[in-house]
């Protein structure tokens, strides 16, 4: 079987976005108050109803392409603690759903991967995806939006 771990955002890159840095837009990411709670990219648990967040467009890829999706996410405005209990599923995935997809070595969608799957079946879907030797990684997306939530490699 095929160990997996998921992967955060980068510590780095979050606080260079802290600090002002441009987003994938090239904005400066936005400050706000969550009124109620919303998921962190960074410690993958939630950013809880009246802390400070940063709403900003990422692209978690590492260079322009076509499959180089951008989109909105949220990471607490101050910093948080990485992600650490990589191997098992994170705080903030809680809806019923979401969308696992594989990419290749290109960081392109591997056509035929991607799939609707319910929570408790996103370790298991990932494992099957990453024993195969076309998949580099995995996408963790929101099923209803598409956002990006968080990456799954091989451990």
């Amino acid at each position: 079987m095929t160990k997996i771990v998921f992967t955060a955002m980068d510590a780095a890159e979050a606080e260079a976005f802290r600090n002002g840095n441009p987003d994938a837009n090239g904005q400066k990411p936005e400050h706000s108050i969550a009124a109620g709670t919303y998921p962190c990219r960074v410690c993958l648990g939630q950013i809880e109803d009246g802390e400070a967040m940063l709403l900003l467009a990422y692209r978690p890829f590492p260079d322009l392409q076509p499959f180089a999706e951008t989109g909105p996410i949220f990471i607490h405005a101050e910093a948080c603690s990485h992600y650490e209990a990589q191997e098992i599923l994170p705080p903030m995935l809680e809806s019923p759903d979401y969308i696992v997809r594989g990419y290749g070595f290109n960081d392109r969608i591997v056509y035929g991967t991607g799939a609707v799957t319910p929570t408790d079946r996103i370790s298991t879907y990932a494992q099957e995806l990453l024993a195969r030797d076309d998949i580099a990684y995995v996408h963790v997306r929101s099923a209803r939006n598409n956002c990006y939530q968080c990456r799954i490699d091989r451990s």
